[in-house]
């Protein structure tokens, strides 16, 4: 039932494991599958491919290699541009100053994040090794998530100067207070500490994770598709209806601030000391509690 599960070349592979499943596997172990364009919107259209396949009823997303995702990919290594993969009414990307960094993180980080959470069928994020700042938001749209014990989960973004990753979903995920120890310190927690905080559904060991991620997607395959597609909007609506939507866009606003600032005082987008507190973070071991 494979398809395209094995190409070497691309940045994301799709696959169907079993009757009404979809895989998709981010594909760029050599880089700790951090993201650059071209990931993100072969992502999106992998996405697109399972919606659209209405055999399919729950999508899997997973990675290649030791890790999860490293975050944003700055390098433009075997990247595209926004201008020939850009699905949004967003344009300008290559316009100076903050109009053309604004008009590129709506499209490519905050926008793909959002559909991809709206998306009508059931998603599972099957979690090892590190998910580092922008490997959140590609586990975070996700309406399910499983994780191997040794997944750790950390957003050091406030070291760079800004307030945290685009898709700035830290209070919902893991509760106020410990949203805000994790950013104030840039420290990561454990799979099981993000368990006990209601992020991941389901923690095991590395062995049993494949098993433990198809075993549940079968299950909730079972399920007419009709009650899933019901089940989940009414649960994101509720969630809507919270304010969920207008703190990310709040959130997004002051991002957008925080890069503004530091283009003003260091130049950069980031303030370039935060490098040196993320290489002192990466000493100290992740929070158990």
């Amino acid at each position: 039932m494979s398809t395209n599960a094995s190409n070497p070349s691309a940045c994301v592979n799709y696959d169907k494991p079993a009757e009404r499943i979809a895989r998709i596997t981010l594909n760029r172990p050599e880089r700790a599958n951090a993201q650059n364009y071209r990931l993100l919107y072969e992502l999106n259209d992998a996405y697109n491919r399972a919606a659209a396949d209405d055999e399919v009823r729950v999508i899997i997303v997973r990675a290649a290699g030791r890790h999860f995702s490293s975050g944003h990919d700055l390098s433009a290594v075997d990247d595209v541009s926004l201008d020939d993969v850009g699905i949004s009414a967003w344009g300008g990307f290559t316009l100076p100053g903050m109009e053309g960094h604004w008009a590129r993180e709506e499209e490519a980080y905050f926008g793909l994040c959002w559909r991809w959470r709206n998306l009508p069928k059931v998603t599972i994020a099957q979690v090892h090794g590190k998910v580092i700042a922008g490997g959140l938001m590609l586990m975070w749209p996700c309406d399910l998530v499983v994780a191997s014990e040794d997944a750790t989960f950390q957003d050091p973004v406030v070291a760079f100067g800004a307030n945290g990753v685009e898709y700035f979903a830290h209070p919902w995920e893991l509760g106020t207070r410990k949203a805000k120890e994790m950013l104030f310190t840039g420290r990561a927690i454990t799979a099981r500490v993000a368990q006990q905080l209601g992020m991941v559904n389901r923690v095991v060991s590395a062995d049993a994770l494949e098993d433990e991620v198809l075993e549940l997607a079968a299950e909730i395959s079972r399920q007419p598709m009709m009650g899933l597609k019901t089940a989940k909007e009414s649960v994101n609506q509720m969630q809507d209806e919270q304010g969920f939507y207008n703190a990310l866009r709040s959130a997004m606003s002051l991002q957008q601030l925080a890069h503004a600032h530091n283009y003003m005082v260091h130049k950069l987008p980031v303030d370039p000391d935060g490098m040196g507190i993320v290489k002192d973070l990466a000493k100290k071991p992740p929070m158990e509690q």
